[in-house]
C-alpha cells in the first residue's frame, strides 16, 4: 500500500503545527507531504480550542478526522510499567486517529474530537528508548507478555499502521528494536498496510491485529480495515519477519454473540499458515464503556450505543478522570470470559491465550 492509497482515510487540508516542530526534521518531511494544507500555528499540540472540547464537533467528528492533523513534540518522555500487552508503554510518538471506533478511549479524554498528532521529534524518542531498554538489561524470568524480551508498546494511544501513511516515526522504532537485543516492539491494529511488509523487523516487533465478529466490526469498528482483511494479513506478516498475535477486543455481549465468536475462530483457523499458528498468542478483552463516551456517541452514531450500553448488564466505577466507566457485572462477566476462553481453547488449541478480562 502505499502513502497515497493509505490517504483514503485523509484529506488532510488543516495542519495545527507547534513552531518548534516545524523546525525538526521530521516536521519538515510531514509537511511536505501536505503541500496544499492550511497551516496553524498553535502554542501547543494539546490547547487547540476548535479541535478539543468543544461539543458542537461531535456533529464533525468523522469529517475532523479526515481533514485535521497536529504537528508537535513530544515534551514528557516516560515508559510506563504495563504487565498485559506490554512490559512498558513506551513514550507515544503519535497520539489521536483517523479511524472512529465506537469504543475508543482516547476521544474521551481529548474530548470530542481526536485527529491524529504526530511528534516531530523522534530522535529524542528514539534515544529514551533505546536508555531505558540498556537499563533493564537481560529479562530475569519469562512472564505472559513474554518469555525473553522486555516488550514495548508503541501505539497505546495511536494505530502504528495508519500512522505509518503520515511519517517515518514508527518504521523508525521497528529498525531500532531490530538491534536491541533484550526488547520488542508491540502494537495493535485494526489498519491493514502492507508497506510495513518491506520493512525487516527480524523477529523484534509485534503486531497484534484486532479481531471481533464482522458484523460488530461493521456497526463499532468505523474506517477500520474488513475483518477478513486483517485475517488474511496474518500469514503475510509472518512470513515477513513480525511476530503476529491476535486482539480479540472488545467483546461485546449482545444476543448471539457466543455463536458469532464461533464463527471468525473458525475463520481464522482456516486461514492460518503452520508459521503462523505455531507464534499465535491472544489477548481477550471484554467491553469497557464510558458515560462521556456513551454521550458523545448519541450525537453521531446513536445505533452502537444500543450494544455498548448496557445498563441491564453493567456495573459502574468512577474513572481517574472523574467520569463513570461501566464493564459487565461481576459473576456475569466471569462466566462470559470462562465461556470465551473454552472456545478458544477448543477452536483454536495451538493459540495461547496471554490474559483475558
Amino acid at each position: 500500500m502505499s502513502i497515497t492509497e493509505g490517504h483514503r482515510l485523509l484529506d488532510i487540508r488543516r495542519i495545527y503545527l507547534e513552531p518548534a516542530a516545524a523546525e525538526l526534521p521530521r516536521g519538515r518531511e510531514i509537511l511536505a507531504r501536505f503541500p496544499g494544507a492550511e497551516r496553524v500555528e498553535v502554542e501547543s499540540h494539546h490547547r487547540i480550542p476548535e479541535l478539543y472540547g468543544d461539543e458542537s464537533n461531535v456533529a464533525r467528528w468523522v469529517r475532523i478526522k479526515t481533514e485535521a492533523l497536529v504537528i508537535g513534540v513530544k515534551k514528557s518522555l516516560t515508559a510506563r510499567p504495563n504487565g498485559r500487552s506490554a512490559d512498558f508503554i513506551a513514550p507515544s510518538t503519535a497520539n489521536g486517529c483517523a479511524m472512529a471506533c465506537a469504543y475508543c478511549y482516547v476521544p474521551r479524554r481529548k474530548g470530542y474530537s481526536n485527529p491524529i498528532t504526530v511528534f516531530a521529534n523522534i530522535e529524542k524518542i528514539l534515544g529514551y528508548v533505546q536508555r531505558h531498554a540498556a537499563r533493564q538489561g537481560v529479562k530475569p524470568e519469562p512472564n505472559q507478555v513474554d518469555p525473553r524480551a522486555w516488550v514495548y508498546d508503541i501505539g497505546e494511544n495511536s494505530d502504528c499502521s495508519l500512522d505509518a501513511t503520515i511519517s517515518e516515526n514508527v518504521r523508525d522504532l521497528v529498525e531500532l528494536f531490530r538491534y536491541l537485543p533484550n526488547a520488542k516492539a508491540s502494537f495493535a491494529t485494526k489498519y491493514v498496510n502492507r508497506d510495513l511488509l518491506d520493512w525487516d523487523p527480524q523477529g523484534r516487533t509485534r503486531i497484534r491485529f484486532s479481531l471481533m465478529p464482522a458484523a460488530d466490526s461493521k456497526l463499532l469498528d468505523i474506517r477500520t480495515s474488513p475483518i477478513a482483511e486483517r485475517i488474511a494479513a496474518i500469514n503475510d506478516f509472518v512470513a515477513a519477519g513480525y511476530e503476529v498475535h491476535v486482539n480479540l477486543s472488545p467483546v461485546v455481549v449482545r444476543e448471539g454473540w457466543l455463536e458469532s465468536w464461533a464463527e471468525l475462530l473458525g475463520h481464522l483457523d482456516d486461514a492460518l499458515s503452520p508459521e503462523a499458528r505455531a507464534q499465535l498468542a491472544a489477548e481477550v478483552i471484554f467491553l469497557t464503556h464510558n458515560d462521556r463516551l456513551h454521550e458523545v456517541n448519541l450525537g453521531w452514531h446513536p445505533k452502537a450505543e444500543e450494544v455498548l450500553w448496557r445498563p441491564e448488564l453493567q456495573q459502574v466505577k468512577r474513572s481517574e478522570s472523574g467520569g463513570w466507566n461501566v464493564r459487565y457485572r461481576t459473576g456475569l462477566k466471569g462466566r462470559h470470559v470462562a465461556a470465551l476462553t473454552g472456545l478458544i481453547t477448543d477452536r483454536l488449541p495451538y493459540c495461547r491465550i496471554r490474559y483475558a478480562f
